[in-house]
């Protein structure tokens, strides 16, 4: 899987943005679809037919990923931006990002020797190179992703955007890999989860699915200082109990971990006490869905160099295709 999960990774795509994200899952799984559509949302919506007489099932992963948007360019050339997304001043001061013309900046900040706080987000500043306005290469509006490439460093791989292009990779993987299913499987690569999880609202009202599994990262309790939490690198996937923004649905957790002992797959569970998943929209949706979520192990999430284990990848795939190869029961 790795050579689509470098491909991914590496492709501009944060929330509003995600049309070459977008471009790269249909490549990849057109010619192994039923049905492939693109809604007004621009969410990709890949529906694989059932076999028997099984349930609508919803599969959803968000392809954005956090940015930043030009506010305002200074009569220095320099540009001002706001936040897309849950992006930290820790993580910006010289970075670099690029721009969906492939203009690159790195960002700035002049106290940063001076002072042992914080930068405040309007402190920061974008220096594109230019000496003015008209010699910026971008303008007001325009947006930008950090610029990392994707490191495999064996077991453990690094990247930006394993926020959620590493469900995506999942989600796509447990597509080509599922021979029969007596369900129909709808595979939705979800946009603007970041601001808001809109994407997966609207494709689960147009879907109308009997159940739904969000596939997302998570965060782990196990670097040298982290807060306690019972979710680490290498100890499989976790299923969801719940986090700030939604209650997994008990039958599909149940579901969830019935499968995995079943297949021998390890898994972990997860309680977040921060932060939500498309799930949270998609359980909402007309009458309620029951629905819960998959979690990816990741360290240090929304920053430049997120870090999951190859193994627990991997695993994700088998729990997926095994919970969709028979009957579902919640």
């Amino acid at each position: 899987m790795k050579t689509l999960i470098k491909a991914l990774v590496e492709t501009f795509g944060p929330s509003g943005q995600e049309g070459a994200v977008r471009a790269v899952l249909a490549g990849v799984l057109r010619e192994h679809a039923d049905d492939l559509q693109v809604d007004a949302m621009g969410n990709l919506i890949v529906h694989k037919k059932g076999a028997g007489n099984g349930l609508r099932v919803m599969l959803a992963a968000h392809m954005d990923e956090i940015g930043l948007v030009v506010s305002h360019i200074d009569r220095q050339g320099y540009a001002r931006f706001q936040a897309i997304g849950g992006v930290s001043p820790l993580t910006l001061t010289g970075a670099r990002v690029r721009f969906a013309n492939g203009a690159v900046g790195v960002i700035g900040w002049e106290q940063w020797l001076q002072k042992r706080e914080l930068p405040q987000m309007e402190e920061l500043f974008i220096d594109l190179g230019a000496g003015n306005p008209e010699s910026a290469p971008i303008g007001v509006g325009d947006v930008a992703c950090f610029d990392r490439p994707f490191e495999d460093m064996g077991q453990r791989l690094v990247a930006k955007a394993f926020d959620n292009r590493i469900a995506c990779a999942i989600a796509a993987q447990t597509l080509l890999e599922l021979a029969d299913t007596p369900h129909d499987v709808y595979a939705v690569f979800t946009t603007q989860e970041e601001v808001g999880t809109r994407g997966a609202m609207t494709a689960a009202f147009g879907i109308e699915p009997d159940v739904a599994v969000a596939i997302d990262v998570t965060l782990t309790g196990d670097t040298p200082k982290a807060k306690p939490m019972s979710v680490a690198l290498g100890q499989g996937p976790a299923v969801k109990i719940m986090d700030s923004g939604m209650i997994a649905h008990a039958g599909v957790k149940d579901w969830m971990i019935r499968t995995a002992e079943a297949n021998g797959i390890p898994f972990q569970r997860e309680v977040l006490a921060a932060g939500t998943t498309d799930a949270h929209s998609i359980q909402t949706s007309r009458q309620g869905v029951p629905s819960g979520c998959l979690s990816i192990p990741c360290r240090y999430v929304h920053t430049p160099s997120e870090m999951v284990d190859y193994d627990d990848v991997l695993n994700s795939v088998k729990l997926l295709k095994a919970m969709l190869s028979g009957p579902i029961a919640i």
